[in-house]
């Protein structure tokens, strides 16, 4: 099923039908809302709704519906065939356009307000089960770049979607009208794309619906609790769309009250921003070599605040005068200050998609199937309270007297305490950072055979021993944590014993030295077995002296005497006479010997059955991969 590339997929019908539903919804979503706002911002004057309320009151009902709907929508998607809830779903978009183009052309805020509602509980319906879709179709190489495409797809639909809006509001007299059969258009050939997505059949048919939203709510934040990994990501995705909610529902008056620019210039706001935050989803599969990489997320979470708060440096003097009027495009990007702003939303958004990628997929990956959707549906509710509270925030803030570029300026020191805590209390992604380092900076690694990696299911993985970064490149190129059982000295090596504690290896000692060590460790390696996890070990038992490989001891067979899992070979190349090997002597004692970005390879063999397993056999096994080529 894996594809050469992610742009492969849109000739698939299982992911091409689909791609271009979601991609339409978002389009329309934000064709209408901005629409919408530009209406009320530049062109209607409403006493109850002024320009610098409109995006954040258009956003907050936009939103609501997911706090609300959230929870049934997640049973629906887990109950019923999730290719007939997307048409179904389309068809309710077609009705609300209809009244959306009547509200258009006599121009009935009210009546706009209440379709911004409906297309939030459009998009509350489609949520769950456009994420739950993914992994049911794409394997779990794809889903990274399916996840990119769709992160990709969604804001250059929003890019349209906004500049469209912006660009027809601006048409004399007849703008309304071509926004209003324009929504009409795009709605019913998304309907159209939908009947081609295939059937998607239920993961929890069984399911007995709870119509209670508030105690629906409550157990599928509950169930998310449970996988304290996905939980966590839940949080680290709400916090990303509570930070863009900001930038996203200001930039209309960013552009009219600071940047004195015109509905053109607002629009040239978002292409930049959404142009970067595509740019960013689509590349991460290049960055993380097709596997599900969270590395990434540390880096993004920096850049987001970084280009965050320089934006508010670069804008901090500008403001428009009343009675000057407003720029144009060309004089706007005449100006070479501006290019300092674009620049910032242009990073801060490439940034915003190193970040929110692998955490979606991660979700998916780890979340239970028949429970996806639900999960899915209460990441839906934390985002929408997250956007709520930054709505409010950031209404709060203006209301006191603060500038847009001072909210902006309190949202990246924020995301520095916000995603700092998220990092803190699952480390997993810092210490994937640190292998990302490792693997893409000191060596240049290239894997062959990690289909034989399983993405789920209790497995040992066994390697040769060369090195003292063998756990760390093993690690990376695993789609799942794995969970190391390695000597104790070298547990405590200076420098490392952080890292190997925050990946929770299980230090052992040699069973004349400390009894009661050696039978703690194996007890904890049954455990990670019992628990479903990938454990890996080197049965040489120590790191080679002489570049050969050792003899290798019995102590795997104690473990499959309880726990019968497969064994999966593999072998490390091109280690021996690096940094962290032993050649000539003690590791380390010559920092960067070989410089950096030298080749390693890793080749990954075949499970082997555990009543096949035994110590010399293994041995012969990993003797053969290190005698294939580097990859």
């Amino acid at each position: 099923m894996s594809s050469s590339s992610q742009f492969a997929l849109l000739s698939q019908r299982r992911f091409a039908p689909f791609f271009f539903t979601q991609f339409l919804g978002a389009a329309n979503d934000n064709l209408f809302k901005f629409a919408f706002t530009v209406l009320v911002t530049y062109q209607l004057q409403v006493a109850w709704l002024t320009p610098k309320m409109a995006g954040l009151v258009i956003g907050a009902l936009f939103i609501l519906p997911f706090v609300l709907l959230s929870a049934t929508a997640g049973q629906w998607a887990d109950k019923y065939d999730k290719a007939k809830i997307m048409q179904s779903v389309k068809v309710l978009e077609i009705a609300v356009m209809v009244l959306a183009g009547i509200g258009f052309w006599m121009q009935l805020v009210p009546l706009l307000l209440g379709c911004v509602f409906l297309m939030g509980l459009h998009s509350t319906l489609f949520g769950p089960v456009k994420y739950a879709y993914l992994p049911q179709h794409l394997s779990e190489r794809e889903l990274t770049g399916g996840n990119g495409m769709v992160e990709m797809g969604t804001f250059v639909a929003i890019l349209l979607g906004n500049v469209g809006g912006g660009l027809m509001m601006s048409i004399p007299q007849t703008g309304v009208h071509w926004v209003a059969g324009s929504c009409f258009a795009v709605a019913v050939i998304g309907w159209l794309a939908a009947l081609r997505i295939p059937a998607s059949p239920s993961s929890d048919p069984h399911l007995k619906l709870n119509w209670n939203p508030a105690s629906e709510t409550w157990r599928n934040l509950t169930l998310a609790a449970e996988y304290p990994s996905v939980f966590r990501s839940l949080l680290g995705i709400s916090w990303m769309w509570f930070f863009g909610a900001v930038f996203l529902s200001q930039f209309p008056s960013f552009a009219h009250d600071v940047l004195g620019g015109n509905e053109q210039v607002a629009s040239l706001l978002l292409v930049v921003f959404s142009v970067g935050i595509a740019v960013g989803s689509l590349l991460c599969e290049t960055f993380s070599h097709r596997h599900v990489e969270i590395g990434l997320v540390p880096i993004g979470a920096l850049g987001m605040s970084v280009f965050a708060f320089d934006l508010y440096l670069a804008t901090r003097g500008l403001s428009h005068a009343d009675g000057v009027a407003m720029l144009s495009v060309g004089e706007f990007m005449a100006n070479h200050v501006h290019w300092r702003v674009m620049a910032d939303l242009a990073l801060l958004a490439f940034s915003a998609g190193l970040y929110s990628v692998p955490m979606y997929a991660l979700i998916q990956l780890r979340a239970k199937p028949s429970h996806r959707a639900r999960i899915i549906a209460a990441n839906n509710i934390l985002n929408a309270l997250f956007m709520i509270v930054s709505s409010l925030m950031a209404g709060a803030l203006l209301g006191r007297g603060f500038s847009i570029p001072e909210v902006f300026a309190a949202t990246a020191l924020l995301n520095v305490l916000v995603v700092g805590y998220v990092f803190w209390l699952m480390p997993e992604y810092i210490v994937r950072l640190v292998m990302l380092f490792v693997t893409r900076i000191v060596y240049r690694l290239k894997v062959r055979g990690d289909e034989n990696l399983p993405t789920d299911g209790a497995a040992i993985l066994v390697c040769n021993h060369v090195s003292f970064v063998d756990a760390v490149i093993l690690g990376v190129c695993s789609p799942r944590p794995m969970i190391f059982l390695m000597d104790h000295r070298i547990f405590k090596t200076p420098g490392m014993g952080w890292f190997f504690r925050a990946v929770k290896a299980i230090p052992i000692a040699p069973q004349k030295e400390d009894p009661k060590a050696y039978e703690r460790a194996f007890e904890r390696a049954r455990a990670v077995l019992r628990e479903g996890e990938l454990l890996c070990l080197f049965p040489e038992g120590a790191i080679t002296k002489d570049g050969q490989m050792q003899p290798f001891k019995p102590g795997i067979m104690k473990i499959l005497e309880t726990n019968p899992v497969p064994v999966i070979p593999s072998a490390l190349h091109n280690l021996w006479g690096s940094t962290f090997s032993r050649i000539e002597g003690a590791a380390m004692a010559k920092p960067l010997r070989r410089g950096l970005f030298n080749r390693i390879g890793l080749v990954v063999g075949a499970p082997v059955a555990p009543q096949d397993v035994t110590p010399e056999g293994l041995q012969t096994r990993v003797q053969a991969l290190l005698d294939e080529p580097s990859p």
